[in-house]
């Protein structure tokens, strides 16, 4: 699947990655309805080459979001690298989720940006995988919200 995202890259690069964020961030809440027979939790330790990080993800229906991966103010080709962190804020407030990013090394900035939505990515897969152990909501109380 793809996203298509219209915008001018210099004028509107930071409302674009934003946007983007909370059209997946919604998209993932719709899709999950209550969370019945899903993980919940997802994490995932990547590493490229130099760079390692580690994305943890709990769709627990309560938003919040820790971002340390300090990115420099430069540029990826067209893309802003500090628009990375407007990204996965903007889907963990629309997706409801608790995401927390952190970089433990890394000195290629092309490296430690691609390993971040790898790893959240696989955060994700891991969290939203049905868990066949837990046929209702993964939650004591019952529901999560």
């Amino acid at each position: 699947s793809q996203v298509r995202a219209a915008g001018q890259v210099e004028i509107a690069g930071p409302h674009t990655t934003e946007d983007v964020g909370i059209v997946l961030g919604t998209a993932v809440l719709d899709a999950l309805g209550d969370r019945a027979g899903i993980r919940r939790y997802g994490w995932a330790t990547l590493p490229m080459d130099e760079a390692l990080v580690t994305a943890a993800l709990d769709l627990s229906g309560r938003p919040y979001f820790v971002w340390k991966v300090p990115l420099p103010k430069a540029k990826i080709g067209d893309f802003d690298a500090e628009l990375a962190e407007v990204f996965f804020e903007a889907f963990a407030r629309s997706a409801r989720a608790n995401l927390h990013l952190r970089l433990h090394e890394g000195q290629n900035l092309h490296h430690i940006v691609e390993i971040t939505f790898k790893a959240f990515a696989r955060a994700l897969r891991q969290a939203v995988e049905i868990d066949p152990r837990s046929p209702g909501v993964p939650s004591t109380k019952g529901s999560l919200e």
